[in-house]
């Protein structure tokens, strides 16, 4: 697949003081079609940084004031803006140098003199970087707008994915599993999981809002999110069939309602007919809303909720993704516990950072 990123999205900022060094420097990224700005020191770089324009610097080390290494130190530290690819640019070029730079928190070095080729490919280097992370969270949005609908808990999704990447992790360590799920797997549940519910944005408040319990008709309406959730995401992946994320996220859309003895919904399906990520979800979802407070029911302690998933094995649930929960119980409890804290401050900071990734998602050809 491409990543067609236009240069047009990605600032450069350029902190030297060396004139002449920070102006071939400029020259030669405007020529590549990279705007470019440029700071003599750290000090005056931290104040771009804090703009959050710049997704991209390259520093010198040596500098007055504020070195090159600070400065990294300073921008990761400190969190001053969305992820910031660091490179470090420098004359000398023996391993402690290299080991301290990328103690401080840069992604890469390059060494003086440089190639504009070479400074080409450290760039596209630092885009895909970019990317992978305006994609995740273009993902994230979706499902946080269709999570929105019917007042989950907050951080809801957060845990889900959370909870997923642990039992992957798990379960890479047993026999029958090893071969299956790997780094990429995991990476790609942890990605494609907040998507699981996408198919409540068509479901009516009605029903999806209800403080009580739903009637046998409404329970038939509301079984139909994993449905239309899985035909939307079957959609995208139909005309980019290149995005493996979405294919995962419409398997997981459409079976994390299956159940293991084959009572589930929308197919019946049983056993490993099941896709292993629907299992997965199946446990991290239900453990979330039964510890979970809704408008029809109070939240069930993470003691109840792991009898609960216990006595469901082999039923409800795969008999071994019940046992690595089981392994990892109090990692649930943290996790869950941690989470709700957070949830608010969360929230509130999420759509500005959606907008401005954004910006950079929008000159995509392909998810």
């Amino acid at each position: 697949m491409k990543d067609k990123l236009s240069t047009e999205n990605t600032h450069v900022l350029v902190v030297d003081d060396d004139p002449i060094a920070a102006e071939t420097l400029q020259h030669a990224l405007t020529e590549y079609g990279y705007p470019t700005t440029i700071a003599n020191d750290g000090v005056e770089a931290i104040h771009h940084v804090r703009t959050g324009k710049f997704r991209i610097v390259i520093s010198d080390i040596e500098m007055p004031r504020m070195n090159g290494i600070e400065l990294c130190r300073e921008i990761r530290e400190r969190s001053l803006c969305d992820y910031t690819y660091l490179i470090l640019l420098t004359g000398r070029c023996d391993t402690e140098s290299v080991i301290e730079g990328l103690d401080a928190g840069a992604d890469d070095y390059m060494s003086k003199p440089f190639s504009p080729s070479e400074l080409r490919m450290r760039i596209r280097a630092g885009e895909r970087l970019l990317l992978q992370e305006s994609r995740e969270l273009m993902i994230f949005a979706l499902a946080k707008l269709a999570d929105s609908r019917d007042n989950e808990t907050g951080s809801h999704l957060e845990r889900i994915r959370e909870f997923c990447r642990a039992l992957c992790g798990e379960l890479s360590s047993w026999e029958d599993y090893k071969e299956v799920i790997d780094g990429i797997y995991i990476q790609s549940i942890y990605e494609s999981s907040p998507l699981h519910d996408i198919g409540k944005v068509g479901i009516p408040d009605r029903i999806l809002l209800k403080p009580g319990k739903l009637t046998d008709d409404e329970f038939a309406i509301m079984s139909m999110h994993s449905q239309i959730g899985a035909d939307t995401l079957q959609s995208v992946v139909d005309a980019h069939p290149e995005a493996t994320v979405l294919k995962m996220a419409y398997q997981i859309a459409l079976t994390h309602h299956e159940r293991w003895d084959g009572t589930g919904y929308p197919r019946g399906l049983s056993g490993e007919q099941i896709p292993l990520c629907g299992r997965i979800v199946a446990v991290a979802d239900v453990y979330d809303a039964l510890t979970s407070e809704r408008v029809y029911k109070k939240a069930f302690s993470h003691e109840k909720a792991v009898q609960i998933i216990r006595e469901g094995a082999g039923t409800h649930f795969d008999p071994d993704i019940v046992k690595a929960f089981l392994r990892l119980e109090d990692f649930f409890r943290k996790i869950k516990t941690d989470f709700n804290e957070s949830a608010e401050r969360k929230d509130a900071e999420f759509l500005p950072r959606f907008k401005r990734n954004l910006e950079i998602v929008s000159s995509l050809q392909t998810l």
